[in-house]
């Protein structure tokens, strides 16, 4: 049997719901006591009003960007494993934000841990993404920042100042209600507060863990966190310190 040249190009085409590493939580060794340690996060706040426009970066920081490296935290890299053109295979963040997280972890038990889907990407990247997943006329905005080269108001990614992560029990990332990059109303981060359960648990335990930490929420994703960024400011009420970034 001969296959297409088209067929095997097609087969080929990267996908948002590929590679899938979260697991159903639901479905990990011992998960009474995940369940157990999920029940004790408080409910969601009301969510931030994101309706004014955000502070733009005024006095952009120079602070450096650094591989992360933290033998709790995998990293999944999941655009450069999907064949994203323009995905790189390392995990790059500023400074700040990965001791941030360094820290977060080493407050949670064992065995508890972080695993980060994405965090500092390209402009073209981001660029590649959002023609991509904007190809379907019916997707709502707001699931992909728009590629926009401005220094003042950049794609929160590319700053350096952006995750998106989830917990992980035992090594395994956990797929709270949805993959990563699922673009359905269930991956919003309140869509599961009318739900008991263990998802709508860790979905609050990750929000007020985070914003423990300092880092403000984006209402549309579950896994997406940020700090020093432009939406960053206008949800705390500090200053923009982050603008484009580039790895050394």
């Amino acid at each position: 049997m001969t296959i297409s040249p088209a067929v095997v190009v097609a087969c080929r085409q990267p996908r948002f719901d590929r590679p899938a590493y979260s697991f159903d939580p639901a479905t990990v060794a011992d998960s009474e006591a995940l369940a157990e340690w999920a029940a004790q996060a408080p409910p969601l706040p009301e969510l931030f009003d994101t309706s004014t426009p955000a502070p733009v970066v005024e006095a952009p920081s120079d602070e450096p960007m650094v591989r992360v490296a933290h033998r709790r935290i995998r990293l999944l890299a999941n655009y450069w494993h999907a064949g994203w053109d323009r995905a790189i295979p390392e995990t790059w963040l500023r400074s700040t934000v990965a001791d941030r997280l360094y820290r977060l972890v080493d407050t949670m038990p064992e065995p508890v841990g972080l695993a980060i889907y994405d965090a500092w990407r390209p402009l073209e990247l981001q660029d590649e993404l959002y023609r991509a997943a904007y190809r379907d006329p019916t997707l709502p905005p707001g699931f992909l920042a728009e590629p926009v080269d401005d220094p003042l108001s950049p794609p929160p990614h590319l700053t350096g100042g952006t995750v998106d992560l989830t917990f992980t029990w035992d090594g395994a990332p956990l797929a709270l209600g949805t993959d990563f990059d699922s673009f359905v109303d269930a991956a919003a981060l309140a869509a599961f507060e009318e739900r008991p359960g263990l998802v709508r648990g860790l979905r609050r335990l990750l929000f007020h863990r985070m914003r423990r930490a300092g880092f403000v929420a984006y209402e549309g994703e579950w896994w997406h966190y940020e700090w020093g960024t432009c939406r960053w400011a206008a949800l705390s009420g500090g200053c923009a310190v982050y603008g484009p970034a580039t790895p050394p």
